[in-house]
C-alpha cells in the first residue's frame, strides 16, 4: 500500500501561490507518480493496482483513473477503485450543507452561525454565476480559494467519471456522516453506478465521515480523539479485493 499527503497538505505555501492551481494539480500528478512507483516494485502485480480516495480524494479518483488511462506517461492503468465517503454533490453546496447543519447541532448555533451561513451561500452563489472568470475575486469565493479551482470542479461530474471507466468499484459511505451523505452524495453515486454488475455499495450506519463507529448526531469533536478505523469496512474492502466468489459481510 501507498498513501500520500496531497500537495496542498505538504506544500500550502507554493500552492497558494499559484492562483491558476486547480483539482488536478491538487491530486493528480502525484496519484500518477505514486502508480507508477508502485508498478515498478517486483513485489506487486502492475495490472493489479487499485485506486482508493477518501472524501475529496475519493471524488477525484475517477480523474486519476482516466488520466493513467489515457497518459503514456502516467504509468499503468488502474484495476479499480475504492471510493470512501466520496463527494458527489458539488462542493461549494456541500460547504453550505455542512454550515447549516452544524448550525443546528451548535448550542445557539442557528443564530451565532447564520452570518457563516449566508456567506457560505453568497459564495457558493458566485460559483454558479454564468459570469465567473478567472478574474473573479477570490475573497468572493468559497473559503477564498481562486475562481481557476471553482471553474474546474463546476464542470466536473464524479459519477460520471466514474460511470465512463467501466471499472470495478468498492463505494462505502458513513451513515452518520455529515460531510457526505447518504442522501446528497451516495444518492448521486448510485444513481450513475448503482446498476453496474461491477459495482459494490455499502453503508455503515454507525460510521461518521472518517469511519469511526459512534452513536447521535456526529460532530466535529468526534474527530479529535485517536481511534480505529471500523473494521468491518476494512474487512469488506480487503475480501472485495480478493475479488469475485468472496462475500462481503
Amino acid at each position: 500500500m501507498l498513501r500520500f499527503e496531497k500537495v496542498t497538505l505538504a506544500h500550502p505555501a507554493e500552492c497558494a501561490a499559484r492562483p491558476a492551481f486547480t483539482l488536478t494539480d491538487e491530486y493528480v500528478p502525484q496519484a500518477l507518480a505514486g502508480l507508477r512507483l508502485l508498478s515498478e516494485h517486483p513485489a506487486i502485480d502492475p495490472a493489479r493496482l487499485y485506486l482508493a480516495g477518501h472524501s475529496l480524494g475519493g471524488s477525484v479518483a475517477p480523474r486519476i483513473a482516466a488520466a493513467a488511462a489515457a497518459t503514456a506517461a502516467g504509468g499503468p492503468a488502474v484495476a479499480g477503485l475504492i471510493i470512501l465517503a466520496g463527494g458527489a454533490q458539488p462542493l461549494h453546496w456541500s460547504a453550505v450543507r455542512q454550515f447549516r447543519y452544524l448550525a443546528t447541532i451548535t448550542p445557539g448555533g442557528a443564530a451565532a452561525l447564520q452570518p457563516a451561513v449566508d456567506a457560505i451561500t453568497a459564495q457558493a452563489k458566485a460559483v454558479d454565476d454564468p459570469g465567473l472568470s478567472a478574474a473573479t475575486p477570490q475573497e468572493t469565493l468559497p473559503f477564498g480559494i481562486p475562481a481557476p479551482y471553482w471553474l474546474d470542479l463546476r464542470g466536473y461530474d464524479p459519477p460520471a467519471a466514474a460511470a465512463a471507466l467501466s471499472k470495478p468499484m468498492l463505494i462505502v459511505q458513513g451513515g452518520r456522516d455529515y460531510q457526505a451523505t447518504v442522501d446528497d452524495d451516495l444518492s448521486r453515486w448510485d444513481a450513475a453506478l448503482g446498476n453496474s454488475p461491477d459495482v459494490t455499495i455499502r453503508v455503515y450506519d454507525a460510521d461518521n465521515h472518517l469511519f469511526f463507529p459512534g452513536s447521535g448526531p456526529s460532530s466535529p469533536e468526534e474527530y479529535e480523539p485517536a481511534q480505529h478505523m471500523d473494521p468491518q469496512v476494512i474487512a469488506d474492502a480487503a475480501a472485495w479485493l480478493r475479488g469475485p466468489g468472496t462475500a462481503l459481510c
